[in-house]
């Protein structure tokens, strides 16, 4: 198994944080966001804090761009784009998709597939290695993580459906109503769980990750339990993005303590080449 996996997990856990300076822009043009707030405050306009966004997304890009080259892997630098493309039409003009009720599965595929593979490809690039295999372990990982990611963005959304139809904002809670975005959230806990068992099945995961993850598997049902019991109160469904924030965090140590478990055990895990 190869080691960079480990980062891979890592760099899911603070990729809001780290990946923040590229999306900026799209922050920023949140109706809902703080930062807009926040920035204008200390910068005293709207303008004055749109061009910092933009200064801030150039120079993610930028310092990317140079990781990406100093690796030596310019696959990364191509998957991280698409990334940022999906980060700003998420949210920003002209394209704003997050209105059409599309900013689930971009963030997904965001911080899922393309994130995650590229920082994968970016730590785990070394002189010797320098064309790093894209394998069925990378991939299948990055598909989990996207899934937790995209499920914190949905629970965010139930507490704000009246707030989103008055500004047009049509949300997948909107279209749907909390009820039957409860249903939703109970089948994404258990579709996660079957992808996990199904990769398990297919060895690209090592059988400790699956069995690691498994354990994570009350918080899961809290998440659902919570959101079900909770859906049409106000002032409680706040907190199921942040119990979403715990289950992602916890499944992704999960993970990580499989990977590494694997290792330390020297299994026979050979991950499937995808991509060379």
């Amino acid at each position: 198994m190869n080691f960079p996996l480990f980062y891979l997990f890592i760099y899911s856990k603070v990729c809001p944080r780290a990946t923040f300076l590229l999306f900026c822009p799209s922050v920023l043009y949140s109706k809902e966001s703080h930062w807009l707030v926040i920035s204008f405050v200390l910068l005293g306009s709207r303008t004055g804090t749109l061009v910092t966004a933009y200064l801030l997304l150039v120079l993610g890009f930028i310092g990317l761009t140079w990781a990406s080259v100093e690796a030596g892997n310019l696959r990364a630098i191509m998957l991280l784009t698409c990334a940022v493309i999906c980060g700003y039409i998420y949210q920003c003009p002209p394209f704003r998709l997050s209105y059409q009720g599309l900013g689930e599965p971009l963030c997904f595929a965001a911080f899922g597939p393309f994130a995650t593979t590229a920082f994968y490809l970016l730590l785990g690039s070394t002189r010797e290695n320098l064309c790093l295999s894209i394998t069925a372990t990378v991939l299948s990982a990055s598909l989990l993580v996207g899934l937790t990611t995209s499920l914190i963005l949905f629970c965010s959304h139930f507490h704000q459906v009246e707030g989103d139809r008055n500004v047009g904002k049509m949300s997948p809670l909107v279209r749907l109503g909390t009820e039957r975005g409860s249903v939703v959230v109970k089948w994404a806990v258990m579709i996660l769980y079957s992808l996990l068992f199904a990769i398990g099945l297919s060895r690209a995961l090592p059988l400790s990750c699956i069995f690691l993850c498994a354990m994570t598997s009350p918080i899961g049902k809290l998440v659902v339990s919570y959101v079900e019991e909770n859906h049409k109160d106000k002032g409680k469904i706040f907190m199921a993005k942040y119990y979403c924030v715990r289950f992602h965090a916890l499944f992704g140590a999960a993970l990580v303590a499989g990977l590494i478990t694997a290792r330390i055990l020297v299994t026979k895990h050979i991950p499937k080449l995808v991509f060379q």
